[in-house]
């Protein structure tokens, strides 16, 4: 039977199967409640396993939930509202959401949170910062190597792009993500998180035109929010002068 279950790739039965048949022959337990227990437990321990997968895949910097974040900090923003994001319906109409603010203000992790509510319900997602997509994509060897880099960025339910404008732009930025963004266009869901106004991104990418082409394909089936306030990072920190500048250039350099 061991051999069997293993030929099966039944690994869950393989492991509790004599613990059931134990148990089974103890309580009497009828042959069909026998044998939905042990498929039950396949399947349970099959879909942690799939889950496991697809967070390791996302890749996400840490694991947090709109649960987590304090809307009363951020009251241009409306809960209800990024429940929504959490819908089937924002992956399967191939929709975007750009987050705009500064430091410290929560986009990275209501994009985290968005992604792995939507990971839970069994899609597929990639979290990568801008400029980490960008070395991977500079770094592959000529054009089959790229295509190898982009191929499960194209093709993930969700992605989400962090930290736009961070970094000074390689020249090469624009025309990557305008791939990107354009092969994902009306087809998959995005999510791009900025330190920079929608107004500032053809100065990041030195092409204006290219920025408003970006712009125009998220914002088609997509909203921008603009996160303001001061950084988590620096609550409860001194506001005297000197503090605060050591916190903000601590900070600034922390990311």
């Amino acid at each position: 039977m061991h051999q069997m279950l293993t030929q099966l790739k039944l690994a869950r039965i393989r492991e509790i199967h004599q613990e059931w048949l134990d148990r089974a022959a103890e309580s009497q337990m009828a042959y069909t409640a026998f044998l939905q227990g042990l498929l039950q437990e396949e399947l349970v321990a099959r879909e942690e396993n799939q889950l496991r997968r697809r967070l390791k895949e996302a890749a996400f910097p840490f694991e947090k939930t709109l649960e987590e974040f304090d809307f009363r900090l951020r009251p241009e923003l409306n809960r209800q509202v990024f429940l929504r994001y959490c819908e089937d319906r924002f992956l399967t109409q191939g929709r975007s959401l750009v987050l705009v603010g500064p430091t410290g203000v929560g986009k990275t992790h209501l994009s985290v949170a968005i992604g792995l509510a939507l990971l839970k319900r069994g899609y597929t997602v990639r979290f990568t910062t801008v400029q980490a997509l960008l070395t991977k994509v500079l770094r592959a060897p000529g054009l089959e190597g790229r295509a190898k880099v982009l191929k499960p960025v194209h093709a993930s339910d969700l992605l989400v792009l962090d930290e736009f404008g961070y970094l000074p732009a390689d020249p090469d930025l624009g025309p990557i993500l305008y791939e990107v963004i354009a092969t994902r266009y009306e087809k998959k869901a995005t999510i791009i998180t900025s330190n920079k106004s929608l107004t500032e991104w053809g100065r990041v990418l030195h092409d204006s035109a290219l920025a408003a082409a970006l712009a125009d394909r998220l914002l088609h089936h997509g909203e921008v929010y603009y996160l303001k306030g001061d950084s988590y990072r620096l609550r409860g920190k001194p506001r005297t002068p000197e503090a605060g500048a050591d916190v903000l250039e601590t900070a600034e350099k922390g990311g």
